[in-house]
This record gives C-alpha cells, sequence and structure tokens, in this order.
C-alpha cells in the first residue's frame, strides 16, 4: 500500500447519514457540496473536468477509479469543477499508454479533497432512495457537530445560479476561422468536446459569457446560435433566458444542450423542475420520437423540462423521451428553426448514437442560409 497513513474520512449527508472511508493519499480535508453519483464505467477524468458538474460532491459508481491514469487532452474545461470525490478503490497505480499522469497527482494539481473505501454501492442506493441532497467529505471525524452546522449553511441547488462561476470571462474563438459557417455560442458551462463537435462540421464558433446580450451576440453577424450545458438551476438565468427569447422571435437557427434546452423551454413558458436524484451516466436510454429510433445516450442533470407544461405548448412539441422515467429528453419547436436535448450528443465519455445532432444542427443552418440568398 502507498500510504501507510491514511486518514479516516467521512460522508456526512444533510438528514445526518454518515457513510465511512479514508482521505486519498495521505491528506487532511474538508469539502462541501451536493452529493450525486454517475453510473459510468469509464470518463472519469471528463466527468470531474465537465462544468455542469460544478459545486457537486462526485461518488462514482464503478468500484475502480484512477487505473487508467489521466491525460491532457481529455480534459473538458480547463480545472477540475466537482467539489469532491467520493469512490470505493483508489488506484494509485496506473495502466495505459496514452496516460500523462497518475489521477491522485491530477487531482493534487487541482487541489481536490478526495476519500475511498467508502461502501458506494451502498451510497448510490441511498441516494437513489432519498435523493441528491447536500453533504460534507471530512478528515475531521470528531467534530461532527461543527461539521453538521457548516452544512447547514450551504445553499440548496435549488435556485441556484452556477453558470457565473464557470463561464468564460472574455469571448473567445474556436475552430478555422475560414470554415463556411460561423455559430455564436452561449457559455453557460460550456464543453470542449461540444466544441470540437461542432467546429468539425465546417463551423468557426465564437464562445460567448454567459451574460451576454443578444446584440453583442449578432454582432459577429452569426449564421446560427447555440446554448450549451452547464451547472444549476435554470430559473436564475434570465439573460440567457432573454437571449434565447429574442433568438426564437427572429426565427434565427438555434440549438440547446441540457442547461441549454431547459433555457429553451423556459424562454417558450414551459416549468422545469429538481430532479429527485437526477440522470448522471453513459448509458440512459431515449426515443427519438419522430423516427422510432431508441438511442444509448451520455446524461448530465439534476433538472429537467415538466412535460405536462412542454405538451400544453402549442408551440412545441416533445421529440424525445427517456425511456427510464418518460421524462422529457428533447423538444423541437414547431414553427421556428430550434430545437434541443437534454443529454449530452457530444458524448464525452458516452456512445455516439446522438452525434446527429450536431449534423441536423448544420443542416439547418444551411437551409435557412439558402432560404435567406
Amino acid at each position: 500500500m502507498k500510504y501507510q497513513s491514511r486518514k479516516k474520512a467521512i460522508l456526512l449527508l444533510a438528514d445526518g447519514t454518515i457513510f465511512y472511508g479514508k482521505s486519498v493519499g495521505d491528506k487532511e480535508g474538508t469539502s462541501f457540496g451536493e452529493v450525486c453519483f454517475n453510473t459510468g464505467m469509464t470518463g472519469y477524468q471528463e466527468i470531474f473536468t465537465d462544468p455542469s458538474y460544478f459545486g457537486q460532491l462526485m461518488v462514482t459508481a464503478n468500484v475502480h477509479i484512477g487505473n487508467y491514469g489521466t491525460n491532457e487532452n481529455e480534459n473538458e474545461s480547463d480545472s477540475v469543477k466537482i467539489s469532491g470525490l467520493i469512490c470505493r478503490n483508489f488506484s494509485y497505480d496506473y495502466s495505459r499508454v496514452d496516460a500523462k499522469e497518475s489521477l491522485e497527482d491530477f487531482l493534487n494539481a487541482n487541489n481536490l479533497f478526495a476519500i475511498s473505501d467508502v461502501d458506494t454501492r451502498a451510497l448510490v442506493s441511498y441516494i437513489r432512495d432519498n435523493g441528491a441532497m447536500n453533504a460534507v467529505i471530512s478528515t475531521d471525524v470528531d467534530n461532527i457537530e461543527g461539521l453538521k452546522k457548516q452544512l447547514a449553511e450551504v445553499p440548496n441547488m435549488n435556485g441556484l445560479e452556477l453558470a457565473s462561476k464557470v463561464s468564460t470571462k472574455e469571448p473567445y474563438f474556436f475552430g478555422d476561422e475560414n470554415a463556411s459557417l460561423k455559430v455564436a455560442a452561449l457559455d453557460i458551462g460550456i464543453k470542449r468536446n461540444i466544441l470540437r463537435n461542432i467546429a468539425s462540421r465546417g463551423v468557426y464558433v465564437k464562445v460567448f459569457p454567459y451574460n451576454a446580450t443578444f446584440e453583442e451576440m449578432s454582432a459577429w453577424n452569426p449564421d446560427g446560435y447555440f446554448l450549451s450545458n452547464g451547472p444549476g438551476d435554470p430559473e436564475p438565468l434570465v439573460e440567457a433566458q432573454a437571449v434565447a427569447k429574442e433568438i426564437i422571435k427572429r426565427d434565427l437557427p438555434l440549438f440547446g444542450i441540457c442547461l441549454g434546452h431547459q433555457v429553451i423551454a423556459i424562454a417558450n413558458g414551459i416549468s422545469t423542475f429538481k430532479m429527485h436524484n437526477g440522470h448522471r451516466g453513459i448509458n440512459h436510454p431515449v426515443k427519438n420520437l419522430a423516427t422510432g429510433k431508441g438511442e444509448i445516450t451520455s446524461q448530465n442533470h439534476g433538472f429537467a423540462v415538466d412535460r405536462e407544461s412542454a405538451e400544453a405548448n402549442t408551440d412545441v412539441e416533445v421529440s424525445h423521451v427517456h425511456l427510464n422515467d418518460h421524462t422529457v429528453a428533447g423538444l423541437k419547436m414547431k414553427n421556428k428553426n430550434c430545437f434541443s436535448v437534454q443529454y449530452h450528443p457530444e458524448a464525452s465519455p458516452g456512445p455516439h448514437d446522438s452525434a446527429y445532432l450536431f449534423d441536423q444542427f448544420v443542416a439547418n443552418i444551411k437551409k435557412a442560409k439558402l432560404q435567406q440568398a
């Protein structure tokens, strides 16, 4: 064993339940956040750096974490975005041709506190039954009452605006500046692989901060618009909602993913809600209602669009549904060039069943350009 003196650690849930473990390495620490779990068997680095996970304590359902190391090319943002890691077996040694460093070194470089040796099977089952809630991981195991007091002050994810914490501060470009198409992307927590997927289809992307106005975005004269994934509750994102409303009003090509999907829903007067424990994994079944085909999808969200509210809206149709719980997985406006999905078609990590959605977006843009010609 690399560390003989690892510290005792606990996971304390907001309802008072305690799970026991040990620190990763010989570190002492404490970290707060909403506890959630991801069922993916691979892709831990992409998960940890996904801005959609900002402020969350991540429980990995896979029993082994760290066994294939890390590679900087697999980062989905410029840093780790989860607030802490909870796992069963943490691998200090790793083996993979493309690996550049261990997960331990990667987490240390990002100053992330992690605990292992937790009964994650029992923990995931508990969260599934009792719902996502705030929690704390700590090596301060003799200070339970103090930790409870600090935990009580952590804000609830419901109503929490987090896009400003992860969005770019200044606009930037991605892709080939000589590409034939231009897309303005609103960054409310964007992943790099989304940008790669858009750019690889002959598109030059300009990424704007979360609070950019439609006027600022349209001044670049883009051919289409994109609303990204991201963390937190969509309700407080009034600036992004205003952007979506303006794009829709002008019938410009618009595509939204995850949080962007929820923002588009709200812009259409459709309500959203906080889920019991969310969808987080790389094997979620979705049905495309237009084609009747099933897709295995990558998902990461704790909020969802209210299906009854969506189906009551005469301007919108539900295009995709989640086959496990029948929640809304996609929306399409009937008379506007706008569609969105709740899941992650860039699938980093995950299957590529839904990559066609990027093709659909580009096709919508090209069709709009032909109509304007």
